[in-house]
């Protein structure tokens, strides 16, 4: 495993998503600016979340087909640049139009770098994804310090901190055009050797672990969304014990993520994919039944494990499903399949103002039985 591209790749994951993490922070200070309604406020985040996870397949495709190093800079440049201007150019349809530059250029990064992953990750494919895993998700949990401390400092000028980061690591990944080029290449030469090109694409069992990854997605972002509510209004504590428990699952998700990578390169992915759906039907139930903060706090700690356990594995496993277009299957398993999971968020909260915030854990809680069983169905790929 090539440790030093990896690491570069997976920093660079860091700086592309800290923007991601960056806009919802930035709604409250565009709401006081141009005295937004709260709809109009997330469609900014709508508009440039789907407009990434529509476009990331695209650029995975483009990838299969002519490898493009330089667009991990350009990547870097407009996810920072789109997102640093927002502060600068007023009006709300300067905002919406930047922020969606911004996605564009996150699109552009992800799937050609999780190409790249794959390549120099040898026989630790497991292991190399998740350790860009936690590049993105150091990226979400940073982006919201910075830009927040920033607008705090400076106004809404501060929005140009944005593209530091982003600059650093597009001046990196420059340097290394030469190294990522060669890399490519070099895999390229393998598989003809190997006779790996002439391998089909099994697209029936891509589509069911897509559908596997989008339940991922709803339930992540049913947790990611309803815990702090949860904790308030139905263990009846503060704020901040709701804010506590959203980063207690977070940090588990960390550590599951590289636990995950790693187990999957020695007993394959499906079976850490499974082990994580089975153990989120033992322990969602138990959290929706527990009325005790300190258990119920305790469980976040196994949910984050198994649920994060699952990212690495899932996106190597639609890229052995698919051998000949690792970067469209990356760009599907990255983005699209997210975004669709995400899309049910509402749909949980409706179910929450109808019947209470129990009840749509309770929703949540059931999905992974269903899932389990599509991923007993999926063929298992040396």
């Amino acid at each position: 495993m090539k440790y030093r591209h990896i690491g570069m790749l997976s920093v660079g994951h860091m700086a592309t998503d800290i923007n991601q993490g960056a806009l919802p922070a930035l709604l409250p200070f565009f709401i006081a600016a141009y005295d937004l309604s709260y709809a109009a406020a997330a469609g900014i985040v709508f508009a440039a979340n789907m407009t990434s996870s529509i476009v990331q397949p695209l650029f995975g495709h483009a990838a299969d087909r002519f490898s493009k190093p330089w667009l991990l800079s350009a990547g870097l440049m407009l996810a920072g640049l789109g997102l640093a201007l927002t502060g600068i150019f007023q009006g709300y349809q300067w905002i919406m139009f930047l922020a969606i530059i911004s996605g564009i250029g996150i699109a552009a990064y992800h799937p050609e770098a999780a190409r790249l992953v794959n390549f120099a990750a040898g026989t630790r494919q497991g292991t190399a994804m998740s350790i860009f895993g936690v590049g993105g998700t150091l990226g979400f949990a940073i982006g919201p310090l910075i830009v927040t401390a920033a607008l705090l400092q400076w106004g809404l000028k501060g929005t140009l901190v944005l593209i530091i980061p982003v600059s650093i690591m597009a001046l990196v990944m420059t340097s290394q055009f030469s190294t990522f080029a060669s890399l490519a290449s070099h895999e390229n030469r393998d598989q003809r050797l190997s006779g790996t090109e002439k391998t089909k694409d099994n697209w029936n069992a891509f589509s069911r672990l897509t559908i596997t990854i989008i339940g991922r997605s709803i339930i992540f972002y049913g947790l990611n969304t309803f815990i702090p509510i949860y904790w308030i209004h139905a263990l009846n504590q503060s704020k901040s014990a709701g804010a506590m428990a959203l980063t207690i699952f977070a940090s588990a998700g960390i550590i599951g993520n590289l636990l995950g990578g790693s187990l999957a390169d020695r007993i394959g992915q499906k079976k850490v994919i499974l082990l994580g759906y089975v153990g989120l039907t033992i322990f969602l139930p138990i959290l929706i039944l527990v009325n005790n903060v300190q258990a119920a706090t305790l469980l976040l700690i196994p949910i984050g494990l198994v649920l994060y356990g699952t990212y690495s594995p899932s996106i190597v496993l639609g890229q052995k499903y698919l051998p000949n277009r690792v970067g469209f299957s990356s760009g599907i398993t990255l983005g699209v399949a997210v975004a669709i999971g995400g899309g049910a968020a509402p749909i949980i909260g409706r179910i929450a103002d109808l019947y209470g915030i129990w009840y749509s854990l309770a929703s949540i809680a059931v999905l992974p039985v269903f899932f389990s069983a599509i991923v007993l169905s999926l063929p298992t790929v040396e």
